[in-house]
């Protein structure tokens, strides 16, 4: 920044500082989101592409998921940057949904920019935004459908409408079913939390191989071949330590001046291993799993004693471990009572695609259950995950809200009818504002046609006819072509992925819309139309190259 003093500019800025104002800067972050909103575009929908990263490691991601998209993606523009959490949040608030999200930010910037032109100021659009995204909330619970926790038949229908068009689709009947068994298994009156789904991922065999297992299965295998490779109906200890002899944290130097003192010293080492494996045994575990090591010293004494004992846990494991059998996990073998002991019908260790793991199954209560994945690669694995991660997402959210609303861009139409009757009462040029909102909402059902393959206007003009005519939940059929009516094709979506998608988009486009400077200390690179080379933020030419050292280039800063 200069500012003329007498023959002198006064330079505030530093000379690597960019600075780009007013009008450059609202259409330099508007280009920004769109651009974010246009990558995972062609994404949405059963019909969406999928999009293949390669990392500066040479790492290969192919995915179909809008925020895997845009996290892996190294986008290091500010404003692009505010896109990306849109999604960020869509995902941890109710794991899908973050494709339609992003997709809405974008289209409210490039619906905006049209009114910015028009000189519509940018507080009065944020204003008609805040006030069209409050009352498509309201007019979203109008059209809600309430779902009772045991409806099984809807919540399958929910976790399958989450998984269409990723990679999980050919096998989805059976991951919807397993989806909604896992996420009925872990409920409680806190509600549901998902990390007590534990996803084990297993490269052999095909989708339709995946499973639920009703306990807990952990990567590891039993310390010694001298154990026995099964237990039934096991007494369960988890101990928050080792089994081995302490290392004293003095440096202690001891003199040993004949052989039976050291022959002592191993006995008494002995003496103690053998007592930690004979207090377990006394407490009555047939199994225990050890958070640190287990002394070669230990594993015989308590294979002596026929207990199965599993080195090296991770803590969620254990964690999942004490949920699902009920024991309490101890820090020392000292503090074991029976009273700690969880139980599992059966704790085996067996092997699945060349791996030996070890299964506790058949719990009393599972209030922590494993799903576990089967494909042919790596990259198909990762992709049912993916998948899988949004479908729980959706049937946690439709069990803690008992909300859901039809899909297939059926929601967006009404909302778009309802808020373009809401502006004619919104007074002043706000009304402007709404009515650009309600055009950006169709985006959705526009975007299901084009990635279908359809005439998006033909699809779009036979969508308003059916909710002109009353009909709500009328949406796109994107294999067919035609409006069907999705709450009778069982296509639902939870209430809160439209709620919470609008509402981050209403706020990530406001709040760029506000923005009127933006000051960078160093180079701020947009990509230009056709990607040949980074070029000076608010394009060529409009920042003077570079600036010129803040002085020449600013022109009518000075």
């Amino acid at each position: 920044m200069a500012q003329q003093m007498g023959n002198q500019p006064l330079i505030v800025l530093s000379e690597d500082s960019q600075r780009t104002s007013g009008k450059d800067a609202q259409s330099m972050n508007i280009q920004a989101g769109k651009a974010v909103a246009e990558s995972v575009r062609t994404t949405l929908g059963p019909k969406g592409m999928d999009k293949m990263l390669v990392d500066s490691t040479g790492n290969v991601i192919v995915t179909n998921d809008g925020v895997t998209l845009l996290s892996e993606m190294e986008i290091d523009h500010p404003a692009a940057d505010m896109i990306v959490e849109v999604a960020e949040t869509q995902e941890d608030e109710v794991g899908d949904g973050t494709t339609s999200a992003v997709v809405i930010a974008g289209e409210l910037l490039s619906q905006a920019e049209e009114l910015l032109d028009q000189d519509i100021h940018a507080t009065t659009l944020a204003q008609g935004y805040r006030q069209a995204a409050e009352e498509a909330t309201e007019a979203l619970e109008e059209v809600a459908i309430d779902v009772e926790e045991d409806d099984d038949e809807i919540l399958e229908q929910i976790a399958a409408t989450a998984m269409t068009g990723k990679g999980a689709e050919s096998a989805r009947d059976l991951l919807s079913r397993l989806v909604v068994e896992a996420v009925q298994a872990v409920a409680d009156d806190d509600g549901v939390d998902t990390d007590n789904i534990k996803v084990e991922k297993v490269v052999g065999g095909s989708i339709e191989n995946s499973e639920l297992v009703e306990g807990v299965i952990i990567d590891k295998e039993r310390v010694s071949d001298s154990m026995p490779y099964f237990a039934e109906d096991a007494d369960v200890a988890i101990i928050d330590g080792d089994l081995e002899i302490k290392e004293t944290e003095i440096d202690a130097e001891v003199n040993v001046t004949d052989p039976d003192q050291l022959e002592q010293f191993l006995e008494q080492e002995e003496q103690q291993l053998k007592e930690m494996a004979e207090g377990i045994a006394a407490a009555g575990a047939d199994v225990v799993f050890v958070d640190g090591g287990i002394d070669d010293m230990a594993q015989h004494y308590l294979a002596q004693e026929g207990i199965i004992a599993v080195r090296r846990v991770k803590a969620s494991d254990q964690s999942q471990l004490a949920r699902a059998t009920g024991a309490t996990p101890v820090s020392s073998v000292d503090d074991l009572t029976e009273d700690d002991l969880g139980f599992a019908g059966s704790v085996a260790q067996k092997e699945i695609a060349g791996d030996q793991r070890i299964f506790v199954e058949d719990v009393d209560d599972a209030k922590a259950v494993t799903l576990i994945l089967r494909g042919g690669t790596d990259h198909v694995i990762d992709e049912v995950d993916r998948a899988i991660e949004d479908s729980l997402g959706v049937v946690r959210t439709t069990l803690e809200d008992g909300k859901v609303v039809a899909g297939g861009g059926a929601p967006e139409v009404d909302l778009s009818l309802s808020l373009r009757d809401y502006a004619d009462s919104v007074g002043g040029r706000e009304q402007l504002a709404v009515e650009a909102f309600a055009d950006a909402l169709e985006v959705i059902p526009r975007t299901l046609a084009e990635n279908a393959g359809l005439d998006p206007i033909d699809s779009l003009v036979e969508l308003r006819a059916d909710h002109d005519a009353g009909d709500t939940s009328s949406g796109l059929d994107a294999y067919t072509g035609d409006t069907i009516d999705m709450a009778e094709e069982g296509v639902y979506e939870p209430l809160r992925v439209k709620t919470q998608a609008i509402e981050s988009a209403t706020e990530a486009a406001v709040m760029l819309l506000r923005i009127d400077d933006v000051i960078a200390a160093g180079d701020l690179a947009v990509a230009d139309d056709d990607d040949d080379e980074d070029m000076p933020a608010g394009g060529p030419g409009g920042m003077g190259g570079g600036m010129g050292g803040m002085g020449g280039g600013m022109g009518g800063m000075m």
